[in-house]
């Protein structure tokens, strides 16, 4: 990919730390790549945390170093982003699907599953659910 990522900055936020941006990011903008440990979806049940994101049935990159800034992107139940995966190359890129201004929180769904597991059981804490 050969497009610059976003000026971005974790900062506060509801639902802990966030990714927030720091310019103004255009729909389809390319914003971060979700980096980290490539492990198979068999470590990763073995390894568990939150900062896991499945890849493919067999690949799944683990986010849990602080290094990696996408790990920051919060779920919301209408977000501003969303996930890309190149399949040439098995990577995750974070691109917003609406504008999004200056210190405003980056977000994305993050699936019915994980959803329906982890965060309906807390109770959702996305703008939409918490005004």
């Amino acid at each position: 990919m050969d497009e610059r990522p976003a000026k971005v900055q974790v900062k506060r936020a509801r639902a802990g730390l966030g990714l927030f941006a720091a310019e103004p990011i255009a729909p389809e903008q390319f914003i971060i790549e979700y980096t980290g440990d490539r492990i198979s979806s068999e470590e990763a049940d073995a390894r568990g945390g939150q900062y896991l994101f499945q890849v493919t049935d067999e690949l799944t990159i683990d986010g849990r170093d602080r290094k990696h800034l996408a790990r920051y992107v919060n779920h919301a139940c209408s977000p501003n982003a969303e996930a890309e995966h190149d399949e040439d190359e098995d990577r995750i890129y974070i691109r917003a699907c609406t504008t999004i201004a200056p210190g405003e929180e980056i977000t994305m769904h993050y699936g019915e599953d994980f959803f329906a597991r982890i965060i309906k059981p807390k109770g959702c804490r996305c703008p939409q659910c918490q005004p």
